[in-house]
């Protein structure tokens, strides 16, 4: 039997579930995951691999209808790679919502490579608004396969694989068939630390923060990191490390705990807190943080 392989690249505005989808996917926590839209920054990869095949996911940020920083910007940036590079795009989003990025769908017909496009969250609807919402798409993108699905409920995920599956191209395995993704183990716990963010701060505190690993020494049982939370202001400092340091504890307390479960080691775990001016729209700085054109 030929080998198959591919890029399947999630795209789609943010909170329509792309990372819940590419987690289950994957059938590991690769990405962010919090009912806060703008979660995900960057291009993460996912890889699931069979005897005769290889997936792999790409979950992409959200797309920023008016982008207000240059960090944005290059949250789209990799919305357009995604598009170039995909063998299959998966077009997330949920019943109800106006997809108006006419100049994405115009891409995505250009590009003459398969489309599923995903309508999430369909158990928060009823059945007839889901039946409307995918004939409207088939008429959007007549080629498409539509499928409606609940990616946290786990609803129509194997029919999607299957899906993706008979669609992929016959080709070698692009990555060696043990790896999980493309990532490097400091940004996955520069992630961790970031969610617990989102989690525990309010308003636009987790949108002015940006995580840096300082230092990552792993020996065979266990994993020291040091972490810097960059803020943009003095009174954003203040609110990261709370009274007497008790709202920062907590995110480290959360974060190191996640990280033992995912690393399946015990985890030293010291934060500090910096300010850093602007750097959302310091190309250099946005630079250091990982953002590439």
């Amino acid at each position: 039997m030929a080998h198959k392989a591919g890029f399947v690249n999630i795209i789609g505005y943010p909170n329509v579930g792309k990372s819940t989808l590419m987690n289950t996917m994957v059938g590991e926590k690769l990405s962010i995951i919090t009912s806060k839209a703008q979660t995900t920054r960057h291009r993460i990869m996912g890889i699931v691999n069979g005897e005769d095949f290889q997936i792999v996911y790409s979950d992409t940020p959200g797309i920023v209808r008016q982008p207000a920083y240059k960090m944005h910007e290059y949250m789209n940036k990799y919305i357009e790679t995604a598009l170039i590079d995909a063998d299959i795009i998966l077009l997330m989003t949920e019943p109800g919502l106006r997809f108006e990025e006419e100049t994405v769908l115009s891409k995505i017909k250009q590009s003459n490579v398969p489309v599923i496009v995903l309508i999430n969250k369909i158990d928060l609807s009823d059945q007839a608004t889901v039946e409307q919402y995918a004939a409207e798409w088939k008429d959007r993108l007549p080629a498409a396969e539509v499928i409606p699905v609940s990616a946290l409920h786990k609803f129509n995920v194997s029919k999607v694989f299957d899906t993706i599956l008979e669609k992929l191209p016959e080709s070698p395995p692009y990555y060696p068939k043990d790896e999980l993704t493309t990532r490097t183990e400091r940004f996955f716990a520069s992630e961790m630390i970031r969610e617990k963010i989102f989690l525990n701060y309010k308003k636009e505190i987790p949108y002015s923060v940006e995580v840096a690993i300082d230092s990552f020494k792993e020996s065979e049982n266990l994993i020291k990191i040091d972490a810097y939370i960059f803020v943009e202001r003095e009174s954003q400092k203040a609110i990261i490390l709370g009274h007497q340091g008790k709202a920062i504890k907590k995110t480290g307390t959360m974060a190191r705990i996640e990280m033992e479960a995912f690393f399946e080691k015990k985890i030293f775990l010291r934060l500090s807190v910096k300010v850093n001016k602007d750097w959302r729209n310091n190309d250099k700085q946005l630079s250091r943080f990982g953002y590439e054109y």
